[in-house]
């Protein structure tokens, strides 16, 4: 059948005007915080030798993705609350559907990579330097890369060959697969079923493999002190609440058949928007290692410091104390106990 569509409508979070003036305000501010909380993020741990570790690693390459994935969908979001008609067109519609799974694919595979970083790095810390050399951490970055490369061109050719011939009203505040193969002018059961199998399936199985590591985590410190026990689950309890906030709306959207609800624009603000703007918060801010590191850093800007003090860290009035430091080679080691203790 004939494309005769050249431009979708959006119709965007809400329709009510004076609710699109504070939705606008309000996630300005949103942007603003995930944008400046993730720059923060990579520039503190690419400036400080210190934070050389495979977990912080991980940790700049989420707060890049996180970057990336927000700014597919937010800009163009708040923007579209100060217009009457919110236009997109076929092209910039698919190019934002590939974008945004590439994203979201790597996104998920970070995570899982995270977890298994977690793992070794307290349930076999005496090989952790050797599992998880530089060599092996590159693979890992490279192989989220190309699966959210794989995850999106499944879902972006599916979605590119399909028929529509109007309407062209998206009951969304950006182009999915659900919403588009409710638009398209041909039977879309076969593929919606794929999509379930790509999306909904990886969403689940990786969503079963972090909770699953998590709970070995918490496991191995049965037999410490309860003091132990409570900062592991301090800590494994804020990693997992970043996995329910993405996850969990994730496979509420995808695994399910090709049928879209009101509901389900509301439940994709938490893993395009919130997830990324509380990730900084939870898997970094509250670690001791990178609030230092964060502290010494801006005090060397403000005091006009151009030399590093790796070895060192301040003692709030400017002072540069010694702080010994456990590395071997060139790669700290995190035992259970540091790891606790910095979290």
């Amino acid at each position: 059948m004939e494309n005769n569509v050249t431009e979708f409508i959006l119709m965007g979070l809400t329709q009510n005007q004076e609710a699109q003036q504070i939705c606008f305000f309000l996630f300005i501010l949103f942007y603003m915080i995930l944008m400046t909380g993730n720059f923060l993020i990579i520039m503190t741990i690419q400036r400080s030798p210190n934070l050389n570790s495979p977990m912080y690693f991980f940790l700049s390459f989420l707060s890049f993705v996180d970057i990336c994935y927000s700014s597919v969908t937010a800009p163009k979001m708040i923007t579209d609350f100060q217009v009457k008609v919110k236009r997109i067109s076929l092209v910039g519609c698919m190019a934002q559907l590939f974008f945004v799974h590439l994203l979201g694919g790597t996104e998920i595979f970070i995570l899982t990579v995270m977890a298994y970083d977690r793992y070794v790095a307290i349930c076999k810390p005496l090989h952790y330097l050797t599992i998880m050399d530089w060599k092996f951490c590159s693979i890992l970055v490279v192989s989220c890369w190309l699966g959210g490369f794989v995850h999106t061109f499944i879902q972006t050719m599916l979605t590119v060959h399909l028929p529509f011939c109007g309407p062209s009203l998206i009951d969304h505040y950006f182009c999915d697969v659900h919403p588009l193969l409710k638009l398209a002018c041909t039977d879309t059961y076969v593929v919606g079923l794929i999509v379930v199998a790509n999306s909904g399936m990886i969403s689940l199985i990786s969503f079963v493999i972090l909770v699953g590591s998590y709970t070995v985590i918490l496991l191995s410190f049965k037999t410490r002190s309860s003091k132990g026990r409570r900062k592991a689950l301090s800590t494994c309890a804020s990693h997992i609440t970043v996995v329910i906030l993405y996850f969990v709306p994730c496979i509420f959207i995808y695994l399910r058949p090709s049928t879209t609800f009101p509901e389900d624009k509301m439940v994709a603000l938490f893993y395009t928007i919130i997830t990324p703007m509380l990730n900084p918060l939870i898997y970094s801010l509250r670690s001791v290692e990178v609030k230092n590191a964060m502290r010494r850093l801006w005090i060397k800007r403000l005091l006009g410091r151009n030399r590093r003090d790796p070895d060192g860290k301040f003692d709030g009035i400017g002072t540069v104390v010694p702080a010994p430091k456990n590395v071997v080679g060139n790669l700290s080691v995190i035992s259970p106990q540091s790891y606790h203790t910095n979290t």
